[in-house]
């Protein structure tokens, strides 16, 4: 079972892996067969080197944006995630993540909403 702190580390894992675009950062948030969904009503993105491929060939820059959060919820290894990603270019959006944590720590489904704020 998920602990707040656990889903925490995760999702700081999650903001290293983005700040840096490392292959290694990445796949050590997700197990092997982990499923990635961008959107709630696609298909997922199935296994690690499908998630890294897909994560690589869509990647934000570093410097590009920020982020922040709150967990909201931990329940029996699922985790609510709630942030704000506002970018450089003056784009900004609101994200709801439900992430099923494993006992090692990592993901093994990742669902993402997010919606772009009204200018």
């Amino acid at each position: 079972m998920a602990t707040r702190d656990e889903a925490r580390t995760w999702v700081d894992g999650y903001v290293k892996a983005w700040t840096s675009n490392d292959e290694a950062d990445i796949r050590a948030l997700f197990t092997e067969d982990a499923e990635y969904r961008y959107h709630p009503w696609e298909e997922p993105v199935r296994g690690q080197d499908a998630i890294v491929a897909s994560w690589l060939d869509s990647k934000d820059e570093p410097d590009d944006w920020s982020f922040t959060w709150d967990v909201l919820a931990v329940d029996d290894g699922t985790v609510v995630v709630q942030g704000r990603t506002p970018y450089l270019n003056g784009s900004s959006y609101l994200n709801l993540w439900v992430i099923r944590l494993t006992e090692d720590g990592r993901a093994s489904r990742f669902t993402e909403w997010y919606m772009e704020e009204p200018t």
